[in-house]
């Protein structure tokens, strides 16, 4: 116990030299906000982070304001930042908080878990940094931390070693100043105990550190086992037309990319004049392919093979309700939402279309 407490208290004491205190959300300080930041942060670095939340929340201030927008202009909010389920999600329980707790965002932890998209270390840290009450954490930060200090063997995400960390974290985390120290765990681990160089002389607990004392801190926490990737391969058609602009396509609603607007696309095999033919009503006189552009998920390789088509005459057949849109602005820059959600990879594609032309 009194290890635990000289850890707890070390971490205290350098968040009040440390510590992040000037963070977007943690300025007028309430659920709603604080949920949105840990949204965001999943998977995502604060400094990419602060610019998007602070548009998100000029646009959605509150969960009402959010759970009455179109899902399109959400998205188009999110664009850029990536993992878009975490945007649909958030809009899915926006409007659950709506309907189910009359616009207020619920504080009972057994009701924030049920959010989509909330997982066990989201609502602990949603409701300790907005509410103060006592719950452990452990996302990416609090894990490369602990399993640094503790030389925990085997890849947290495993559910036999991620409820040692667990167990660890619950007996480390102080019942009072939770939110304090909740949060500096989190700024120890982005700021000192980083993945590739971490700055031990900085660190308050190098001297209780078990990966520092053995010099080991590169091995932990140890990192998924390998697997090679598979690599899929597809065309994205660059199609445009003069007066009406580049033809793009909202994606299904779930699945890769969902509820974004694309390119529309077709296997490497397939011949794109007969797409043409059978979705245009034209046979193509000319395209140009540009070099493969490679895009990397979590799961698998998209090779991309651009294909720059201008048509000579506008398109009559192109049906609206079929998700086929006409998209003519493609000159926006970036202070200005683009009308939907693009994926990274279609939105530097018409980027670099604006810029060929």
């Amino acid at each position: 116990m009194k290890k635990n407490q000289s850890f707890s208290q070390k971490i205290l004491s350098w968040f009040e030299q440390e510590g992040r205190t000037d963070l977007p959300w943690q300025q007028q300080v309430n659920p709603y906000r604080v949920w949105v930041s840990e949204i965001m942060l999943q998977q995502t670095q604060v400094v990419t982070v602060i610019p998007y939340y602070e548009r998100f929340m000029q646009q959605f201030p509150d969960v009402k304001a959010l759970a009455n927008a179109h899902l399109d202009e959400v998205l188009a909010h999110w664009s850029g930042l990536g993992y878009y389920a975490r945007a649909r999600n958030l809009h899915k329980s926006a409007q659950l908080i709506n309907s189910e707790y009359k616009g207020v965002f619920p504080t009972q932890f057994e009701d924030v878990i049920q959010l989509p998209g909330v997982g066990r270390s989201t609502a602990g840290a949603i409701l300790s940094l907005a509410c103060g009450q006592y719950h452990a954490i452990l996302d990416g930060n609090v894990k490369r931390v602990l399993g640094r200090a503790f030389m925990f063997d085997g890849w947290p995400g495993n559910t036999k070693v991620a409820q040692k960390f667990w167990q660890q974290a619950i007996e480390l985390t102080p019942e009072q100043n939770t939110a304090q120290y909740n949060q500096a765990m989190m700024d120890l681990g982005a700021m000192v105990c980083t993945r590739s160089s971490p700055k031990c002389q900085r660190c308050p607990i190098d001297e209780l550190c078990q990966a520092k004392i053995s010099g080991k801190q590169q091995e932990y926490p140890h990192k998924k086992p390998r697997k090679t990737k598979p690599i899929k391969k597809t065309k994205m058609l660059m199609i445009r037309s003069e007066g009406q602009g580049i033809l793009l396509f909202k994606r299904p609603p779930v699945g890769i990319w969902g509820g974004l607007l694309s390119f529309p696309e077709l296997e490497q095999q397939h011949s794109i004049n007969d797409w043409c033919q059978n979705n245009l009503g034209l046979s193509l006189e000319e395209h140009e392919e540009w070099p493969v552009v490679r895009h990397t998920f979590s799961h698998f390789h998209l090779e991309i093979t651009p294909v720059k088509i201008v048509l000579k005459s506008p398109i009559d057949n192109v049906m609206e309700e079929g998700g086929w849109v006409w998209y003519k602005d493609c000159g926006w820059h970036k202070n200005k939402v683009p009308p939907g959600g693009f994926a990274a990879p279609v939105s530097r594609l018409l980027e670099r279309l604006k810029e060929s032309e």
